[in-house]
């Protein structure tokens, strides 16, 4: 079934057509809400109100865009949305000032280690190193999506750095101008 009729079944609310487009498409969405997630557990729950979300609002997909990159965004946004609503984003007072956006070296990691070491972190700092360093958005967007200011994403994310700087996977994966 192609993506354009798996869409259309969905949005006539046939069941096949929903459970094909939760099998082809869970993995990716689950990798997503784990990496934001401080557990499996707590991904699977987002995992599932991901779906809920699609199959509410599939009728507002309008074949525009990918639509693999329209699930994405839900769920990042599930994901984001659960933790504001938990108060788990609390706003540092410490600002680091200015911190460079720079490139880094890419270097073969190993992706169970590295997610460990991002699941430990507190959770302000676990969803602002995923947006910018794994989904690359920018200071700018993160701010926006999640309601705090420029300069506090920067602090997140030097923070995230400064709590598992002693983790090779870890240091690999940050830029190296953030501190």
């Amino acid at each position: 079934m192609s993506v354009i009729e798996l869409v259309n079944n969905c949005k006539k609310e046939k069941r096949k057509a929903q459970e094909e487009l939760y099998r082809r498409y869970s993995p990716v969405l689950f990798g997503i809400c784990l990496k934001y997630s401080r557990n499996k557990t707590e991904a699977e729950d987002s995992l599932h109100d991901c779906f809920m979300t699609i199959y509410n609002k599939i009728d507002q997909f309008n074949f525009k865009g990918s639509f693999e990159g329209w699930m994405k965004r839900i769920a990042v946004n599930t994901v984001l949305q659960k933790y504001r609503k938990e108060r788990h984003l609390d706003v540092v007072s410490e600002n680091f000032g200015d911190v460079a956006e720079v490139t880094y070296e890419k270097e073969e990691i190993n992706l169970s280690v590295l997610l460990n070491h991002i699941q430990e972190l507190p959770n302000k700092y676990r969803v602002t190193f995923n947006l910018y360093v794994l989904d690359g958005y920018s200071h700018k967007e993160i701010s926006q999506m999640l309601g705090t200011s420029e300069g506090t994403s920067k602090s997140n994310l030097a923070r995230a750095r400064m709590l598992n700087n002693g983790k090779k996977e870890f240091r690999q994966t940050v830029p190296k101008g953030v501190r």
